[in-house]
Formats: structure tokens, C-alpha cells, sequence
């Protein structure tokens, strides 16, 4: 039998349980101070060209919100892509709220769809709350899909 140590709350109950047990909160990835995914490898060789970044954006906008039928470009999500020599990538996002059901998977799968590009080392994806995400980071497509004045 496998016994789990955890502190109790003044009702007797353990902290993260409710009276009807563990809520989908317990089992989401802890991201209150980020995250971070990584997928690829880097390039063993010692390029000094870095990938076009409209390419990297190209791969970010394959990524769908599952919530809301844009892509996370489009959306604002992605806050900052750098290139780096050699064909690695840093990449800096967000998401449209810190409660968010993907937060956990999100950052891989941007990470994942940029490192399939050819010319791709590593990739990076830090997700990040601040500044925190607002409508006014959405594309002029973004808002006329979403029909957003």
C-alpha cells in the first residue's frame, strides 16, 4: 500500500482535495510562474545564419487555440521570437488566461511545429503571464474572425 503525505486543512481534509476530491486543477502543470517547452535539438554545427523569422511565425500559426478558431499568432500570443546563429530559437508567449486547460500542452506544441522546420536547432517556448494577455494584442484578422470591434 502507498501512502501519500499531505497537510490537512481545519476540516480534517487534505489541502488539495475538495469534499468531492481532487479538482482538474490538481492535475494541470503548476505554470503560476511559467513554463517552459523544448523540442528539437541544437545544431551541431557553428552557423552564424539564424532562421527567417517569418518562417518561425509561419510555424506558429499553425498552432490553434482549441477554444477559439484562430491561431495563436494571430490571437497575440506570441510575445517575442528570437533567431539565433546557428538555428536555434527562443520564443516568449503567453496565453489568453492563467486558468487556461492547455497551458501545459500549448508551449510544446509551438515548439514542436517550429522545430519541424529544416533550418530549426533547438526551440525554446517560455510561456510568461506579464505583461499579462488583452484583446488589443490580436491581429486585425484575429478581430474581425472573432467579429471583435
Amino acid at each position: 500500500m502507498m501512502h501519500i503525505s499531505t497537510s490537512v486543512d481545519g476540516d480534517g481534509r487534505p489541502d488539495n482535495l475538495s469534499e468531492d476530491g481532487p479538482s482538474l486543477a490538481d492535475f494541470l502543470p503548476d505554470t503560476s510562474s511559467g513554463f517552459k517547452a523544448v523540442a528539437g535539438q541544437p545544431h551541431s554545427h557553428k552557423s552564424t545564419e539564424s532562421v527567417a523569422e517569418a518562417r518561425i511565425i509561419e510555424a506558429c500559426m499553425t498552432v490553434q487555440d482549441p477554444e477559439i478558431p484562430v491561431n495563436i499568432y494571430d490571437l497575440g500570443l506570441i510575445y517575442d521570437i528570437i533567431c539565433h546563429s546557428g538555428g536555434n530559437v527562443s520564443i516568449t508567449m503567453s496565453l489568453t488566461a492563467p486558468g487556461c486547460p492547455v497551458a501545459g500542452e500549448m508551449p510544446m506544441q509551438v515548439a514542436e511545429a517550429v522545430a519541424t522546420l529544416d533550418e530549426v536547432g533547438q526551440v525554446d517556448v517560455s510561456l510568461v503571464w506579464d505583461p499579462a494577455w488583452t484583446p488589443d494584442r490580436m491581429s486585425e484578422d484575429a478581430k474581425m474572425a472573432l467579429d471583435f470591434d
